[in-house]
């Protein structure tokens, strides 16, 4: 399971022209599924991004995490994160599951990223053309691959 983790000042998600989750402080969780994971992946790398400190301190240093700041997140579902780009211009996207597989996982992380989190958060929507509008603060930008755990 890989996940890019961006801080942001603002986000939101577009479907249709409609929009279906917009925060403010908090982050943006762009999520990537293969068929090795597990629920074992799930709850890993859900404890691992609430308590990320990416998060300013009173002191100006990144050192408070999501649970910390009482910040936001949206998830949203990007199999194109397990592009491969080894052989040719145009990625392969064999690695990433397929969606009788992925759903599940997705909602099963969405679930324990919110209990972790304790609050509920916002997703985009699995499948869907998303349109995804972020304000990066910092930039702060972290990757985050399950299967590199050591």
């Amino acid at each position: 399971m890989k996940a890019v983790i961006q801080r942001v000042t603002k986000a939101s998600v577009t479907i249709n022209e409609k929009t279906v989750a917009s925060i403010q402080n908090g982050m943006l969780v762009l999520l990537g599924i293969e068929d090795e994971d597990t629920q074992e992946d799930i709850v890993w790398l859900s404890k691992k991004i609430v308590n990320l400190r990416i998060f300013n301190d009173e002191n100006a240093v990144m050192n408070t995490s999501l649970i910390d700041t009482n910040g936001d997140a949206i998830v949203v579902s990007q199999f194109t994160l397990h592009a491969s780009t080894k052989k040719g211009n145009r990625p392969s996207y064999l690695k990433a599951s397929m969606p009788s597989v992925a759903i599940p996982l997705y909602k099963n992380f969405i679930n324990r990223f919110q209990q972790e989190l304790g609050k509920e958060i916002q997703t985009g929507e699995f499948g869907a053309d998303m349109k995804v509008t972020i304000i990066n603060d910092g930039p702060v930008t972290i990757i985050i691959d399950s299967k590199n755990k050591i």
